[in-house]
């Protein structure tokens, strides 16, 4: 993507970055799913309660939404966004003529269109809970055999969120990278950690003993597994994450909706009060990454970010139909704990796990 045109979007007060919740529904119930947590829309609501759209009523009202923020880059997600793959094949062709870079971030429960990866400009990002003996269990009926097979002949992403029970063995993220790495399909293998909201306590959650374990790690992956995209070369990002969202360049640059294409997901995708201190996202970490890239001398990217951004918020001041979201204004709240899978220390093998072969 055009970082210049990027920056001028911003000055115009546009946001380079949306997402957009294309539908409340998903056959999966996946522990820990920030989507469906009750605090994910800020209390009041859950994804579940929202009306959402099908048809030309989504096809037009996302549509509508990326011509009103006229973003570079647009995710779609959910729920599970293939539930309306009908619709999505009428909207990523769209958005790809408005000059927009869309991903749909599914877990290939439902096979995806050869004809979407074949497009340079589209992405997908298919989610992949750790090895086939835990993430079978909790991503039911998405499972791997399911997801080889719906990917087949296709090139996707590969989305990791690392949590707590994946580290108690100390080859088990070895493993999977070294399955995936191998894999025709996978174009490249992204890495998250577990991004709790403020006051959880969940089996989810790394220990700081895990994130140091997990990002002294990320030199030797880096080497050993090409596939593996570390915007963090050292792993310094993820140990030092924005510390609110005030200072993610993520969280700042992006503008996401919930199902019913009016309400708004605040600070960020994750909604509700994720523990800024704690965050795992790849995207936050690889943003924030780049503000200290210098550009000559003492200037550095963040300085044209935050620049932008200050002349962007003036700009929308004198815009009639701009969106002006109360983004970070709510108290701290806690969450319920979680009714989570333990993960047990399994190898994949074909003796084992036949159905992967």
């Amino acid at each position: 993507m055009d970082v210049v045109t990027a920056w001028g979007r911003i000055l115009t007060g546009s946001m380079p970055l949306l997402s957009i919740e294309i539908t409340r529904e998903c056959p999966l119930s996946c522990p820990g799913c920030y989507a469906y947590n009750e605090t994910h829309l800020g209390g009041g609501l859950v994804l579940r309660d929202l009306a959402d759209f099908r048809g030309d009523d989504l096809v037009e009202g996302v549509v509508g939404l990326v011509k009103k923020h006229r973003p570079l880059h647009v995710s779609l997600v959910g729920g599970e966004p293939m539930i309306r793959h009908r619709e999505l094949s009428r909207i990523l062709p769209r958005l790809v003529a408005l000059g927009v870079w869309p991903m749909v971030v599914t877990s290939a429960v439902i096979p995806i269109p050869h004809e979407w990866t074949d497009n340079e400009k589209i992405r997908v990002t298919v989610s992949v809970d750790g090895l086939p003996v835990h993430h079978d269990v909790r991503r039911k009926p998405a499972t791997y055999e399911r997801i080889l097979k719906n990917i087949k002949d296709c090139k996707v992403n590969i989305h990791l969120t690392v949590t707590q029970p994946m580290m108690e063995r100390d080859d088990y993220l070895d493993e999977y990278f070294e399955f995936w790495n191998g894999r025709p399909e996978t174009r490249s293998i992204w890495l998250s950690t577990y991004t709790p909201q403020v006051g959880e306590q969940s089996p989810e959650m790394l220990t700081p003993e895990s994130k140091l374990r997990l990002t002294a790690r990320f030199p030797e992956w880096r080497r050993r597994f090409p596939k593996l995209l570390m915007f963090s070369k050292s792993g310094i990002a993820f140990a030092n994450p924005p510390q609110d969202p005030s200072k993610c360049t993520f969280a700042t640059m992006s503008a996401n909706y919930s199902a019913d294409l009016k309400t708004r997901v605040e600070p960020c995708i994750f909604g509700g009060t994720p523990d800024c201190k704690q965050c795992g996202c790849a995207i936050s970490i690889a943003l924030h990454c780049l503000q200290d890239y210098k550009i000559k001398g003492p200037l550095k990217a963040g300085h044209f970010v935050r620049g932008s951004m200050r002349i962007g918020r003036f700009v929308n001041r004198f815009r009639p139909n701009s969106v002006k979201p109360e983004r970070w204004n709510r108290a701290d709240g806690t969450v319920k704990p979680l009714g989570l899978v333990n993960i047990e220390g399994a190898k994949l093998t074909p003796e084992r796990d036949s159905n992967v072969a």
